[in-house]
């Protein structure tokens, strides 16, 4: 890529799409275009051609989703198909109609198959049945996959697509009835400090093991993605390393500074038992993240309470 290039980041507000706007600024790229959902509702195909049509990008970054946790997941399984698969194919095929030269779709490590075998190749796709607490966000998540091949196969578009493992963040969600683990479990520790509970309860046994990248990290592999790599073939992008769900919570208590008690509720679901991604692939290109968990949570702490709890405190 030209440091000139048109870029738009799709999704320039959550948690991957921000991330991927601070790396390409802080390399250099001083051609970025965004639009929030005012001004661009990417739902509505005539709106999302109308906008290629004037803006004219070269590069495409597909980072926006509905996004949530498992409970999310479960409870609106019709809303994250339709609306994720209406946003791609408007993506997707308005990226085609007005020559867009390159494309990467943001997938997610959901996508494989609930009992693939530990760590996740690339190659599971499709080889058994997904976990049916996020089956309907990973079905649009494959169609998406499966339609910038299908461009590349038929038109010979250059669309590539990243699957990343379990982000954290800026710009994470913490809300606790929709957010992922991460961010709720940090919050539901921040809560209990700030109330002086002796006490937090966790959904499941603690006993699933959850692969962590920061979004930073993330976005630094989607830029390298760019630069480098020019295959239709999916590629993980993560670090290679699992933590148990206890194991989780427990770093989480120590980087907030609560000291009390940990229940585990076993009625809630654990979802997948393990989820780790097998990312050989990347690293030979020789991209490696740099950012450990618990650093990663420290930060992500700081944004939390400069960010999330400093504008209620000001009200």
């Amino acid at each position: 890529m030209e440091k000139t290039d048109k870029i738009f980041v799709a999704g320039h507000r959550g948690l991957v799409g921000s991330a991927i706007v601070r790396k390409l600024t802080a390399d250099g790229y001083t051609n970025l275009v965004v639009a929030d959902r005012k001004e661009l509702d990417l739902a509505k195909e005539s709106a999302v051609a109308a906008f290629f049509a004037r803006e004219k990008p070269e590069i495409v970054v597909l980072a926006a989703a509905k996004v949530g946790g498992i409970k999310a997941n479960n409870d609106y399984p019709v809303e994250f198909l339709l609306e994720n698969v209406r946003l791609q194919n408007n993506v997707i095929s308005s990226a085609h109609a007005h020559d867009v030269r390159k494309l990467l779709f943001l997938g997610s490590s959901c996508i494989y198959p609930k009992h693939a075998p530990q760590p996740i190749r690339e190659d599971a796709l499709l080889t058994g049945p997904l976990e049916p607490t996020n089956d309907a966000y990973a079905i649009a998540k494959i169609a998406g996959i499966k339609l910038c091949q299908a461009y590349a196969s038929e038109y010979g578009e250059n669309y590539i697509s990243a699957m990343p493992t379990n982000l954290y963040g800026p710009h994470d969600n913490f809300d606790l009835t929709s957010s992922h683990v991460l961010p709720a479990l940090l919050r539901k520790a921040h809560e209990a400090k700030t109330n002086g509970a002796r006490e937090i309860v966790v959904w499941g046994t603690g006993q699933p093991r959850r692969e962590f990248l920061h979004v930073d990290d993330m976005a630094d592999a989607c830029v390298f993605l760019l630069e480098n790599y020019n295959s239709p073939e999916i590629i993980n992008v993560g670090c290679g390393e699992d933590v148990s769900i206890r194991e989780l919570v427990e770093l989480i208590c120590d980087v907030v500074g609560f000291d009390g008690e940990l229940s585990f509720d076993a009625t809630k679901p654990d979802g997948t038992p393990r989820k780790l991604l097998e990312v050989s692939k990347l690293k030979a290109l020789g991209w490696s993240p740099k950012i450990q968990l618990r650093e990663g949570i420290a930060r992500t702490y700081e944004w939390f309470l400069e960010h999330e709890l400093a504008p209620a405190v000001a009200r």
